[in-house]
């Protein structure tokens, strides 16, 4: 018989019976915390050892254009998640990463007896999603496939179920099987079934955590330029991320702390529940606004200001803020550089030229709006600090690591993007200017509370 409860009561009875069987050490004090892989760090398969500061600034700013043109694409139509029927259906809405523009990977186990995978870490979507047998067409990974069928606990979901209704839009198996197809952007998809099994993560603490009956997605046909890795771990606002799904069991907070960039084979953190928490005499905290898709989280951005050369208000003409309540930016770990509206950037550039005494050079890239020539510094430019206000009283006051990168030897170009630039329309808090703040996720108080920390030792 199918169930005549409502698709959203029905997810959160789910998450209620999920965290009701989650061990005890989840409740305690201390939260728990699992370890985050850089793309570049020798830890990932995505690793190249051939690669240069040069090539990896130039994979970097590959990757922000193709995550922001998937915001500006998945706000502008509006939409409240990321499915589509099949592969060729001309209305396909894309997954919030390209086959192959992940940052960060994180590694825990499914199934019982627990089988270990490696997954990207994604803030801008929802659904868990990994590489399953029998898979008629499968991209490419090092260790084995998941088999389902060797796995106690594994259960497929029914097209007929409430939960397969919180995909936008679903499909039936041909044995009635809730089945999705995961877009991208490349042309790139993923096709499997939504059902549940138990995950595990190594807490970083010492810990085995397991979740039991976790919906996830079991992909059995994919088509595209995959990296090696197993598939994704949706961490966005959605009802299917495992951030919802752990719900009270964690307080629905989790925080993340990322070194510098030039610390690309240090271990980052993702915490979660009390481990996730932000304080601190330095911490400041702004609303996280509600917005459609209910995946990203959005933020309000009132101005910037540069050093001693004042203020320049946002501008609010923007997609992001008709669509998300007056939300103008999104925070995203997955993005590496900060977009801003053409008219912002322009003025925020002047005030950091007139602030210094480097002459201008051209960036060789042809993507930067302000480079310098810091070959007189000796070595020490003293560059200004930028300091983004966000509202309700938030300023974040950004350093020359989080606002600056190196194009060329002596070359530092300003790390602030147009949104403007083919029509993107959405501003994006990317990852660098991130760098070195414990930044704090509390979807149920709906905050973002930020703190400048030295990651690298936390």
């Amino acid at each position: 018989m199918v169930s005549s409860i409502p698709s959203s009561l029905a997810i959160s009875l789910l998450i209620l019976s999920t965290t009701s069987f989650l061990p005890l050490s989840v409740y305690g004090a201390g939260g728990f915390s699992v370890d985050l892989i850089h793309r570049d760090s020798p830890r990932s398969p995505l690793s190249d050892s051939s690669s240069t500061p040069s090539s990896r600034l130039k994979a970097a700013i590959e990757r922000s254009f193709s995550r922001a043109n998937y915001f500006g694409n998945a706000i502008q139509r509006n939409i409240p998640s990321v499915f589509a029927s099949s592969p060729s259906a001309s209305d396909n809405l894309y997954s919030g990463i390209s086959s192959n523009s992940s940052e960060y990977l994180m590694s825990f186990y499914v199934g019982s007896p627990a089988k270990e995978v490696l997954a990207i870490a994604d803030t801008g979507s929802d659904l868990i999603w990994i590489q399953c047998k029998p898979c008629e067409q499968c991209y490419p990974q090092t260790i084995p496939l998941f088999d389902p069928q060797a796995s106690s606990t594994y259960k497929v979901v029914s097209c007929k179920a409430d939960f397969c209704s919180a995909l936008s839009r679903e499909s039936c198996g041909k044995k009635s099987e809730c089945e999705y197809n995961y877009a991208y952007g490349d042309g790139s998809f993923v096709d499997g079934f939504l059902s549940t099994e138990t995950l595990s993560f190594d807490s970083t603490g010492g810990r085995r955590v397991q979740v039991p009956s976790t919906l996830f997605g079991c992909t059995h046909l994919s088509n595209g330029t995959f990296s090696d890795g197993s598939g994704i771990v949706g961490l966005g606002g959605g009802q299917l991320s495992l951030i919802r799904q752990l719900g009270s069991s964690i307080e629905s907070k989790f925080s993340y702390c990322l070194p510098s960039m030039s610390q690309s084979s240090v271990t980052s953190r993702l915490n979660f529940g009390s481990s996730g928490f932000v304080s601190g005499s330095n911490s400041v905290s702004t609303p996280l606004i509600p917005g459609n898709p209910d995946t990203f989280y959005f933020l309000h951005l009132d101005q910037i200001s540069v050093g001693a050369q004042g203020s320049v208000l946002v501008n609010p003409s923007m997609k992001a803020a008709i669509n998300a309540h007056q939300g103008n930016i999104i925070i995203d770990s997955g993005t590496p550089l900060t977009f801003i509206d053409n008219e912002t950037l322009q003025s925020v550039a002047n005030k950091v030229a007139s602030s210094v005494s480097f002459p201008k050079v051209a960036d060789p890239n042809g993507v930067f709006s302000l480079c310098l020539d810091v070959s007189g510094s000796g070595g020490d430019a003293k560059l200004p600090d930028i300091t983004f206000h966000f509202s309700g009283g938030a300023p974040v006051v950004l350093h020359e690591y989080n606002t600056f990168v190196e194009v060329a030897e002596n070359t530092l170009c300003l790390a602030l993007i147009s949104s403007d630039i083919d029509g993107i329309g959405v501003n994006i808090f990317g990852n660098i200017a991130q760098q070195n703040f414990h930044i704090g996720y509390d979807l149920r108080a709906m905050k973002l509370t930020v703190a400048p920390a030295d990651c690298a030792n936390m």
